[in-house]
């Protein structure tokens, strides 16, 4: 059995990820720390942007605002996020986010469990002003029981 060690990891040492808009950082993952159950992050949101709509067919994703004015749509339905609040996303429900606001928003997320490979784990419903698909973006296949509609790529590269 391989024991991992805590380890701190600041939010400075993660790359920006804004293929799906926003500033996505995955900051505790099987690469960074080893975890084996999920993995956390910060997106950072700024006035007018969005994250675009997008599933989890294996993980059920939980998010906390920390900051900022935030509008999410869970299957076309839309909701106030404010500071302070909790958010549970269940597997295979469509989701984005938007700043409604006129400040930065950030939003902790975590997800799990693992997809069983990381190109499983995020399933794309609409294209971002920033998205270019990547070649696992174009030839990965979605879980069966996932909504007729996107194709998985990989979350933030939180998964190496």
């Amino acid at each position: 059995m391989i024991q991992h060690h805590p380890r701190i990891v600041d939010l400075s040492e993660t790359e920006p990820n804004r293929r799906r808009g926003g500033d996505v950082r995955a900051l505790l993952t099987p690469a960074t720390v080893g975890s084996t159950s999920g993995f956390m992050g910060m997106a950072i949101i700024q006035p007018g942007e969005r994250i675009g709509e997008h599933y989890h067919p294996y993980s059920e994703e939980f998010v906390y605002v920390v900051s900022g004015a935030l509008e999410v749509d869970l299957d076309g339905e839309a909701f106030a996020l404010r500071p302070d609040q909790g958010l549970l996303i269940p597997i295979d429900m469509r989701h984005r986010f938007r700043n409604v606001g006129d400040e930065e928003a950030r939003m902790v997320f975590h997800l799990g469990p693992l997809a069983p490979r990381p190109s499983l784990g995020h399933v794309d419903t609409e294209a971002t002003d920033d998205s270019v698909p990547s070649p696992e973006f174009m030839t990965a296949v979605p879980h069966l029981s996932a909504p007729d509609h996107g194709q998985p790529s990989e979350r933030s590269g939180a998964i190496k």
